[in-house]
């Protein structure tokens, strides 16, 4: 059995209300969350497949825990709008952590999506990080690019978040999934609100088995599909991003989906 945590805990670090258990554990908080809030999540085994869900109206994520404690910040002011405006409102909240089932580890799935991925915790995996993210606003992050909304025609708050660029030529993203996986397709969402974007017409996937492919792209507003030999990989990285010719200064990413299952 593993023994799992889930605490919300003030600005200050005093425990607001908590719950352990083995195996599955559940809180409901009955509360409005106030800035300086965290959940924090703790368990006594690591390297590990968790179903989490820390917020009921953001649903749950399929994810693989390296640390035996993982903090995750309540968004609040210029973070939150990243979020649905739904999301961690109002003073009923259920929470849960419990161990994936083995038929869920052995799916296949798009392994990239994790909706509870944030900057800069990587206690919780899959995470997206980036080398630039426009002007350090939450609607432009990494993150934004795994969180399963695939609408491509807008950008902004949610559902409109994406990850930009800056107009950064040597802009990268990498997702990292913490453990080895076995992959043999991608499709990648490229931001389509046009005019105000510009597209990407070659981009590289970097793995890191050493390989790499060059994937030509069009201008769309629907998902690039690609599919290759199966890879066993940790993490995947875009970079050498090749914008079109066309005006429009701002290529970005809606999402991008890695399939396959741990290998």
């Amino acid at each position: 059995m593993t023994a799992l945590s889930l605490k919300i805990l003030d600005k200050d670090g005093n425990i607001k209300r908590g719950n352990t258990s083995n195996d599955e554990v559940f809180l409901v908080y009955e509360q409005e969350y106030v800035d300086g809030d965290r959940i924090v999540l703790t368990t006594d085994e690591t390297d590990i497949h968790l179903i989490v869900q820390v917020d009921d109206a953001m649903g749950n994520a399929f994810t693989y825990i390296k640390k035996n404690e993982v903090i995750y910040h309540i968004p609040f002011g210029e973070k939150r709008i990243s979020y649905s405006p739904k999301a961690f409102t109002g003073a009923m909240h259920l929470l849960f952590a419990r161990i994936a089932t083995a038929w869920e580890i052995a799916n296949y799935k798009n392994l990239a999506l994790n909706v509870v991925d944030q900057h800069g915790e990587p206690g919780l995996f899959p995470h997206a990080l980036a080398n630039v993210e426009t002007r350090g606003e939450s609607v432009f992050a990494a993150r934004n690019a795994i969180d399963g909304v695939r609408y491509t025609r807008s950008h902004g708050s949610w559902p409109f978040e994406s990850w930009g660029i800056n107009q950064q030529e040597d802009a990268t993203i990498k997702v990292d999934f913490g453990r080895m996986v076995e992959v043999d397709r991608i499709i990648m969402y490229t931001r389509a609100d046009f005019p105000h974007d510009n597209w990407w017409v070659k981009v590289t996937l970097a793995f890191s088995d050493g390989s790499e492919i060059i994937w030509d792209l069009e201008k769309s507003d629907t998902g690039h599909v690609l599919e290759f030999e199966k890879k066993q990989i940790e993490w995947v990285q875009l970079h050498d991003l090749i914008k079109s010719d066309d005006p429009a200064l701002f290529p970005a990413l809606t999402q991008l989906e890695v399939y396959g299952s741990d290998a």
